[in-house]
């Protein structure tokens, strides 16, 4: 389940991408890794433009939403983890006791009868909860590689699956992984 979960159809709390906890409000001047907006990032800065660069392109365990609020081995998938999960999974758009969202099964030979529900969880911007039911997105544990602002995200609707740079601040759903 998501983290901040307690069954497979739950939303589950939202995260910042690089933050562990919780906030009532998401946007660049509560963002944990920046001085108030996108081109003053004080973490996960991989061109000076966008402020201090560090070349981090990937979360350290301790800014992992997983690992901080799970522990063990818990952890956020990386972006090629999530890149398996939509290429080698047969997706079908359903509702699980009364949750929209996708059964992810597994194509592998052996692995055929497992699967996972991702509930359309939305997103939260600002202090709104936008899109329940109609738009999943999951973040990776790796940076954009466009801009150092964004992060790599699993994003779908009923219509598909893809991956996406998405706006770091954002509020998004976090299914670990635990290899």
């Amino acid at each position: 389940c998501n983290v901040g979960a307690t069954k497979s159809e739950d939303y589950g709390d939202y995260f910042a991408w690089g933050e562990t906890q919780l906030k009532s409000t998401y946007n660049w001047s509560t963002y944990k890794w920046c001085n108030g907006k996108s081109n003053t990032l004080t973490k996960y800065c991989t061109n000076s433009d966008y402020g201090t660069y560090d070349g981090k392109s990937t979360l350290e365990l301790a800014d992992d939403a997983a690992r901080a609020n799970w522990g063990g081995s818990w952890r956020m998938p990386t972006k090629v983890e999530l890149e398996d999960l939509r290429d080698n999974c047969k997706w079908e758009w359903t509702t699980q006791n009364g949750v929209k969202g996708y059964k992810v099964t597994s194509k592998k030979k052996g692995y055929t009868k497992n699967s996972i529900f991702l509930p359309a969880a939305g997103y939260r911007t600002g202090s709104l909860l936008d899109y329940v039911g109609s738009i999943g997105q999951y973040w990776s544990s790796s940076l954009g590689t466009d801009d150092p602002y964004d992060a790599y995200l699993l994003y779908f609707t009923s219509n598909g699956v893809g991956l996406n740079e998405w706006t770091r601040f954002l509020g998004q759903s976090v299914r670990p992984v635990c290899p």
